[in-house]
């Protein structure tokens, strides 16, 4: 999946006098680890336990310093005004027909969460199907569809409190549009497939108490509950005891003949498995073996399975295999490998969406079952779409679309005809005229040329006076693809400059691009992305004293490398909920699955030494002037656990000497992102837009 006192003399940024801030005392301790031979110091190791009465005094002493900050930021408020004014439109996902109903989330605009609404075909009026904002009164309880019954009757959904990863599972009669008595909990990273009466899913063992947030997790398992019995009744499907740090995902497909098992070590490649459910007694067998590719059943055609597949081909191609004969010299291929990332495929109708990314934009194309195409579906700019699913006897599909500056839009689209129409556009208050977007290609330290989005308003001086964000990822080969954020609109109106950076590591141009970018190639994604920041300076975009930078996640570890590594680079950072100490993040809870993307400092020698070169905790200097940095956690992160930022933090605060506040903001009855209430949500991107101004001595009227 860590008392020593520190004071920062008073400091000016722009003319605005800052008081001086005085950082909470932090206790030291004796920890000494050995490395292969290499002590290495941990004495904030104490910070871990977040449920120890020290640790939570630590963090309210830490957040009063970070709120009374920000507190004397004289625009902070305007600047909230202006995002909660943003946000105040009328979202909508794509709809889901189910039966006769269609499915469907909307957010009115202050929504904490979106509602889910049913509605009878699409002329029908929508009526509340799920409000999660009624199952907690600060809006911090979320949920997500997770399949339906093949009858049309029922919807599993998923329930999680305060941005926990911890999910429970309830299912909604669709017809009666009442809850059943089904409650299925400690699930994680499941949904529900269906088979008869009832569905597999999988879950882990129940933890200890105050062990919730910060065990490792071991011991995934599949079950299948059939509707109307107690969890205890569960049948146990399918365990790996030799295995413990397995995740194990079920899936079955439309028609319910198949189930498969999707079986990963971690983060970077899997193997499935599957079973005819057609078959009386029929036992699991291997589809593809082995963890080194990234393999995706789409749906079963009769028989045999449509499977979307790296091996032999890094930029992926579909491929049909037969269960009984799964050797890869039987394989047909339904469509090749291009020069393009074959992003996605999905079925819908009779038909194939297959979705690729070609420097960084979406190209979708419809073609039938047997692989020839049928046409390219016309999208609105250079954005990124999604969607498109369809069950077999359906003729129309739905699929959103987004850039930068182009809101999430819904469009209607006719598998028979081709012929896409706006269903449901938002009605933001800006003006995207005002606003320009373009596509760059820089060349980072060992000359790869990488590619980024810069955004900005229109007819601004290139003078190097601007304040600038730069944002980027590069991990675990997710995608970051343009789309459209409300709260960067803040930016851009005040003249600042955006730009988010395609780094290695992700998976925007195939397999090869994310393994430059991992294990002991991760160095290039740090390379890239001060390569980034140093192409916006010498282009005049900002400038070293008006560049921020911005990553959450795999991201916040790009942030804390890059800070520690060219801390005169950057004045402004924002690491969020990172993974900042990388000799220890497979201690808690599913850290473990990062193994295959980061190495083990405990697995050998050349690993432990990568990440200790890197690792943003054990890089920081003392005696070292860092950027301007505001740390974001949030106390129920059991993702990337809060321990991370907390040593972070301490350690900063230690060895950093100069001016510029060094803070670390922690929101409560919060996890690591998913599923965060919209009112924490404006309030945080308050507080990072007015820190960024503050310090980059921003013209903010």
């Amino acid at each position: 999946m860590k008392f020593t006192l520190l004071l920062i003399p008073a400091l000016a940024v722009s003319g605005i006098a800052q008081a001086q801030l005085t950082y909470p005392a932090t206790k030291k301790v004796d920890q000494v680890d050995d490395y292969f031979g290499t002590k290495v110091e941990d004495p904030y190791r104490w910070l871990e336990d977040d449920n120890a009465p020290e640790t939570k005094d630590w963090v309210t002493a830490e957040n009063k310093v970070t709120f009374d900050y920000l507190d004397k930021i004289p625009y902070r408020g305007k600047i909230k005004n202006r995002l909660t004014e943003l946000y105040n439109y009328e979202r909508f996902s794509i709809p889901s027909k189910v039966g006769e109903y269609y499915i469907f989330s909307k957010n009115d605009g202050l929504q904490n969460q979106a509602v889910y609404y049913r509605q009878n075909g699409l002329d029908g009026a929508p009526e509340v199907f799920i409000d999660p904002n009624t199952m907690s009164p600060d809006g911090t309880t979320s949920i997500g569809l997770a399949g339906t019954s093949k009858d049309k009757r029922y919807i599993g959904y998923t329930v999680s409190k305060a941005g926990s990863d911890w999910q429970e599972i309830l299912v909604k009669d669709l017809v009666e549009g009442k809850d059943t008595e089904d409650r299925l909990k400690w699930v994680k990273f499941s949904g529900t497939a269906w088979k008869d009466d009832g569905f597999y899913y999988s879950r882990y063992d129940k933890p200890g108490p105050g062990e919730e947030l910060s065990k490792k997790n071991e011991y995934q398992k599949v079950f299948y509950h059939k509707m109307g019995t107690r969890q205890t009744e569960d049948k146990l499907v399918f365990e790996d005891k030799e295995h413990p740090l397995r995740y194990f995902g079920a899936g079955t497909t439309e028609d319910e003949r198949f189930l498969i098992i999707d079986i990963s070590e971690g983060t970077d490649g899997n193997q499935i498995m599957v079973q005819d459910l057609n078959e009386k007694d029929a036992k699991f067998e291997y589809l593809i073996k082995g963890f080194d590719n990234h393999n995706s059943v789409i749906d079963n055609v009769g028989g045999k399975l449509l499977v979307m597949t790296d091996v032999d081909a890094p930029n992926y191609k579909l491929v049909l295999i037969d269960p009984k004969n799964p050797d890869k010299k039987n394989w047909k291929t339904i469509i090749p490998e291009r020069p393009e990332l074959l992003q996605s495929v999905t079925t819908a109708g009779k038909y194939l969406i297959v979705t690729y990314l070609k420097d960084v934009a979406s190209k979708v194309y419809q073609y039938n079952m047997e692989g020839i195409i049928v046409r390219e579906v016309k999208l609105p700019t250079v954005g990124s779409a999604s969607g498109f699913y369809a069950d077999k006897d359906q003729k129309i599909a739905f699929y959103s679309f987004t850039s930068i500056n182009y809101p999430y839009t819904v469009f209607k689209y006719n598998l028979e005809t081709g012929r896409s129409e706006v269903y449901k556009k938002p009605n933001v208050k800006f003006n995207p005229e005002d606003f320009e977007v373009n596509q760059v290609f820089f060349t980072s330290k060992d000359g790869t040329k990488v590619p980024m989005f810069i955004a900005h308003k229109k007819g601004i001086k290139l003078d190097g006076n601007n304040t600038a964000l730069l944002y980027g990822y590069g991990g675990f080969s997710v995608n970051i693809t343009p789309s459209f954020s409300a709260a960067n609109i803040v930016l851009m109106e005040n003249g600042g400059v955006y730009a988010v950076a395609t780094l290695r590591g992700g998976g925007e141009y195939g397999e090869n691009w994310h393994k430059n970018g991992m294990l002991l190639k991760k160095q290039n994604v740090f390379d890239d992305f001060i390569s980034a920041g140093e192409y916006l300076i010498k282009n005049g975009y900002t400038s070293s004293s008006k560049l921020g930078i911005e990553g959450r996640s795999n991201g916040g570890l790009l942030v804390g490398a890059c800070m520690t590594q060219r801390p005169d680079l950057f004045k402004v950072a924002f690491p969020g909920v990172g993974v900042m100490d990388m000799l220890r993040f497979q201690k808690f809870t599913v850290g473990w699955g990062w193994v295959d993307e980061y190495g083990s400092s405990e697995a050998n020698a050349d690993e432990f030494k990568n990440l200790y070169g890197f690792s943003p905790l054990h890089n920081l200097k003392p005696g070292t002037s860092y950027p301007a940095t505001m740390v974001t956690t949030a106390d129920h992160d059991d993702r990337v656990v809060p321990a991370h930022s907390f040593k972070f933090a301490a350690r900063l605060q230690e060895c950093h000497k100069g001016p510029n506040p060094v803070l670390i903001r922690i929101e409560t009855n919060a996890g690591h992102g998913a599923g965060k209430s919209l009112t924490k949500i404006i309030d945080e991107r308050a507080d990072l837009w007015s820190f960024l101004f503050y310090n980059t001595g921003a013209d903010i009227k």
